[in-house]
């Protein structure tokens, strides 16, 4: 098989190879403080093996941890309580560092192996720098995070017990983002910042055919709404490749209805798809950026940075978003907990919160998948919010 970058807006081919990021015709209209232009996808020539997971990497790149493969199971007593027989958790927090994010570490990590690089650098609100780190330390490669301040503290220590050097930045991610590129520029380390490197976008498609995959196995048929929390829109993004390898493959018939879940405080692609419909957007569809104020920090982003790619992809096929408050996130949090035994962190909390929001509006013969990104233990604190802890012992 030959695999190949592809820039969806222009068509524009490029090799996979260190250094390689943006489009570069389509690279040159980036604004400050817009969505990334140019943000590329992997295609490939040829015929992959039968059943297999087609990716851009050998298997003997990978380094030797257990990625992916996370369970699809039913939450058989939140199905009961919501009249909903055919809800399914994707639980992510399966993974190592306990973040779906570890699947597009693992690729980056297993291209970075190939090409004999030893360094990646990237910016992370925490999941993605607790996951490139664990994945980082598996493989053997020096990694450099830099990570708001404010990250939560569970994320921080994450990062330092895999060994891989923090640099605190006194300002939100929009800022570690950008001073993370500065990093790599001068140094010619990897970057994996999201959606920049376009391995993090097919890296996270692989959660869309293990769905697929389990669905086959448990007689559900295909998913016909899939509820993913979106801040910078690379998850999404990756959801949405792999079905459209899916399709192309013709293990599924349609593409499902993927829901964009986030939160008030961090809403800019709901937004822009919002006003998309509404036809009075502007030429991308986003309005100037708004600072992010959400407990759910791992969708709290200024500038969805895969805003355009995420927005086009909703628009494409037909994508719903909806938002919901910080007390939606909370309650709906612990309405998993306690209702399925499945304790996830705010911004997965933010799925089930979203599907609670519009779950009347589905017929309750269809299949719903939550997407659980990340593990409640990454952000205690915020979990204890609204929770009665008693006296301090």
């Amino acid at each position: 098989m030959k695999w190949f970058y592809r820039c969806p807006s222009c068509d524009a081919c490029y090799d996979i190879v260190p250094g390689r990021y943006l489009c570069d015709a389509c690279a040159t209209r980036q604004q400050a403080d817009r969505p990334l232009e140019g943000v590329l996808e992997v295609e490939w020539e040829g015929d992959p093996a039968p059943a297999t997971l087609p990716l851009p990497v050998e298997p003997e790149w990978f380094p030797p941890i257990p990625v992916g493969n996370t369970p699809l199971w039913a939450p058989v007593r939140v199905r009961a309580e919501f009249n909903a027989p055919n809800l399914w958790l994707k639980d992510d927090t399966c993974n190592p560092s306990g973040s779906l994010k570890d699947r597009a570490s693992f690729l980056v990590a297993a291209f970075a192996r190939k090409h004999g690089l030893k360094e990646i650098v990237l910016a992370s609100t925490g999941n993605a720098a607790s996951s490139m780190a664990a994945v980082g330390a598996a493989a053997g490669l020096h990694i450099k995070v830099f990570l708001p301040a404010s990250a939560p503290v569970a994320k921080r220590i994450q990062v330092l017990q895999y060994g891989a050097e923090l640099v605190s930045v006194d300002g939100n991610y929009d800022k570690a983002f950008d001073l993370s590129l500065e990093y790599s520029s001068r140094t010619g380390a990897l970057s994996r910042n999201t959606a920049y490197n376009p391995l993090t976008i097919e890296g996270k498609k692989t959660v869309a055919y293990e769905i697929v995959d389990d669905l086959l196995k448990a007689g559900a048929g295909a998913p016909a709404h899939i509820f993913v929390p979106v801040g910078d829109g690379v998850i999404i993004a990756g959801v949405y490749r792999g079905f459209e390898n899916l399709l192309r493959l013709g293990r599924i018939a349609s593409m499902p209805t993927v829901w964009a879940c986030q939160a008030e405080g961090s809403s800019g692609i709901a937004r822009a798809l919002a006003s998309c419909h509404a036809g009075h957007a502007g030429s991308d569809d986003f309005g100037d950026p708004v600072s992010s104020s959400t407990i759910a920090d791992s969708i709290a982003v200024d500038v969805p940075r895969n805003g355009l790619h995420a927005l086009s992809k909703l628009k494409k096929y037909g994508g719903r978003s909806v938002v919901v408050s910080d007390a939606e996130i909370l309650a709906a949090q612990k309405t998993l907990s306690s209702g399925s035994g499945l304790f996830a962190e705010p911004s997965s909390s933010a799925a089930f919160a979203g599907w609670l929001k519009v779950r009347e509006t589905i017929p309750t013969a269809d299949t719903c998948v939550l997407l659980i990104t990340g593990s409640g233990l990454k952000d205690i604190k915020a979990a204890a919010l609204g929770l009665d802890l008693g006296p301090e012992q």
